[in-house]
């Protein structure tokens, strides 16, 4: 039923927010160049990688060695009102449609901290990743990583539709008023730098 419901509506989301898909496309070209979209392989249930999509919200800017600048520098006014907006994760449609995401689930990280999870931890991906989450709609960036991984793992064990629909809710209330966008000093979030013991995907 899960499935069912993000396919449907992420089809009707796509159609219906196609104008606005296009505006942002467009400034994404004018302001920060090509690519507009930004890609990456990122764990998907059961930690089975997938390419998953966002606009671009980052400069290419680089130092004299070839090496990226931080993210504070990279991030654009523009790809912070993005971000804040939430409107660079709007191509994840495109993700739930295929099936590698849903509308709601612990939100995909990086390859790089599958085996930095306890075996706890990597319970988050016995449930499809999301574009919003649990533990987006109670902290967002501004929490711990411990705090986000609870909140994830506490999702994975009550999840449903009822409580899917709380978290949507929610969602439109936090891209309001605009809570969690970053952690404290931070453009976005600081890395997972986890543990020693390797997690145990199921």
């Amino acid at each position: 039923m899960k499935r069912t419901t993000d396919f449907i509506t992420a089809l009707c989301l796509l159609i219906i927010l196609s104008p606005i898909l296009l505006v942002t496309a467009l400034l994404v070209s004018r302001k920060l160049g090509s690519p507009i979209l930004f890609s990456q392989i990122r764990p998907g249930l059961n930690g089975k990688p997938f390419r998953m999509f966002k606009f671009r919200t980052m400069t290419d800017a680089r130092n004299a060695n070839g090496e990226l600048l931080p993210d504070s520098i990279r991030l654009t006014k523009f790809g912070k009102f993005l971000r804040a907006s939430s409107l660079d994760e709007l191509p994840g449609l495109w993700n739930v449609l295929k099936g590698d995401m849903s509308l709601v689930g612990p939100r995909p990280l990086l390859m790089e901290y599958l085996p930095r999870y306890t075996t706890e931890q990597a319970r988050r991906h016995q449930a499809r990743p999301g574009i919003t989450g649990w533990a987006q709609v109670n902290g967002r960036n501004a929490i711990s990583w411990d705090q986000k991984f609870k909140l994830d793992t506490w999702y994975v064990d009550n999840q449903s539709f009822w409580l899917d629909m709380k978290i949507l809710a929610l969602t439109a209330k936090k891209v309001l008023v605009r809570e969690g966008i970053s952690a404290a000093g931070e453009a976005t979030m600081p890395k997972f730098t986890g543990s020693s013991t390797s997690a145990t995907l199921n």
